[in-house]
């Protein structure tokens, strides 16, 4: 297991230091760990999450259909008439992902509104940069927020028996959404802050960009209904979510090629899509295979019942926390699997109800991911856009709104759930 730990170091150290080499850095570490054993060839498929690959792919190529439609510029164009300045703008942007990334998956969020930010940096010759990142973690942090919004709030949900409901109230009492809500509010005054330079007006256009086709926005207005929809689907397929997207991309790509006659069309799509993000998100998926494999989680989950036990308030912090921190590095799916019965044992040791360590444990486990920009798919595929549209973005330029943004949000909650279910 040791072995597993520090390779598992190593290569984030190297992914956070050299960012522009991130994903040859993460497929080698997983070519490692596949050649030592710590990954069995027999567990290489079931390590990948074909479902977030697919998701992204399909996504990425609606999403270049929407942005040859013009609709983003239009849309771009329709804020830019009710916002006085960058600032404004940005948080708008930020509010607007969040609410979306309540009912549907952060990855598809971001890559739905990244375009519109590109656009509207565009028209005010500004850097993109911060835009997406906010876009981002907002994302991230509302993927909680409800039961449909992330996977392991489907996990938590799936496990403790919950439906969509008791994300709003669960056993009389206010529950994680509010605690969320809470979080973004606190988040929000972060990013007016760090946005607080931003003050350059916006010129108003005497035009808006006229849209030259409909079909692409209803195709990602259908995506986000049967997201929501495939969310209420019990024992669905694990990649309903990424066929949806890759159907509604066909659709999209038979349009236009009726539509216009060419067949260069799919070469034009096929080039959108950015593949050495999905690269990167390959190999990490097999790093976390490995380590999961090797043990490592298991050992965290009972350090963290050791640490905590015999203390309600002392295992509670230590399970917001520890989660935060290694939700920074690691994928939170198998950490919340792993940590789920291990949290039911503990609550049944000390007799409490579980409920304060399961919104605990989904709160630190969601909201960690925004430390860093290798920390969740979602940043993974925001920073992947910047770099196809030509913006470099160094590990700082994330930590610098990724880290206040993360306190913001998780500290109020903190304290919210301890005060309702202790």
């Amino acid at each position: 297991m040791i072995y597993a730990i520090i390779l598992f170091a190593i290569t984030y150290i190297l992914m956070l230091m050299y960012a522009k080499y991130h994903t040859h850095i993460a497929l080698g570490s997983a070519l490692i760990f596949i050649l030592t054993g710590m990954l069995p060839l027999d567990l290489i498929f079931n390590s990948i999450d074909f479902n977030v690959l697919l998701m992204i792919a399909g996504t990425m190529g609606l999403v270049q259909l929407f942005i040859d439609s013009k609709m983003p510029a239009h849309l771009a164009d329709l804020l830019m008439e009710k916002v006085p300045n960058i600032r404004t703008a940005a948080i708008a942007l930020a509010l607007f992902a969040g609410i979306i990334s309540a009912f549907i998956d952060n990855v598809a969020t971001v890559l739905m509104i990244a375009p519109i930010a590109l656009e509207i940096c565009k028209k005010i010759d500004t850097n993109p940069v911060p835009f997406i990142i906010a876009i981002a973690v907002s994302s991230n942090l509302q993927g909680a927020a409800t039961m449909v919004g992330d996977t392991t709030a489907i996990m938590l949900g799936s496990y403790a028996d919950m439906n969509f409901l008791d994300f709003f109230f669960y056993n009389k009492k206010p529950a994680i959404f509010f605690a969320v809500e809470l979080g973004a509010a606190g988040a929000a005054l972060v990013l007016a802050w760090l946005f607080r330079k931003e003050n350059k007006k916006i010129i108003k256009n005497t035009s808006l960009t006229v849209v030259n086709d409909y079909l692409p926005t209803k195709l990602l207005l259908i995506m986000v209904v049967l997201m929501i929809g495939a969310s209420f689907i019990e024992n669905k397929p694990a990649i309903t979510n990424g066929m949806i997207c890759v159907i509604l991309l066909i659709i999209g790509i038979l349009h236009i090629i009726q539509k216009n006659r060419d067949k260069e069309i799919i070469v034009h799509i096929f080039k959108a899509i950015d593949f050495e993000t999905i690269g990167l998100l390959f190999g990490l998926f097999l790093i976390i295979g490995g380590i999961t494999h090797m043990g490592v989680l298991d050992a965290v989950a009972e350090l963290l019942a050791k640490l905590g036990s015999g203390n309600l308030f002392i295992l509670y912090t230590v399970v917001v926390w520890v989660s935060v921190i290694l939700s920074a590095f690691i994928d939170n799916i198998p950490y919340v699997a792993t940590m789920l019965p291990i949290i039911t044992g503990l609550a049944e040791t000390l007799s409490v109800e579980p409920a304060l360590l399961y919104f605990g444990l989904l709160s630190g486990a969601t909201l960690g991911g925004n430390c860093t920009p290798i920390g969740a798919s979602a940043n993974i595929a925001g920073i992947g856009i910047l770099r196809k549209a030509g913006y470099k973005v160094e590990t700082k330029d994330f930590i610098r709104i990724g880290i206040p943004f993360t306190l913001a949000a998780v500290i109020p909650a903190y304290v919210y759930f301890w005060l309702i279910y202790a």
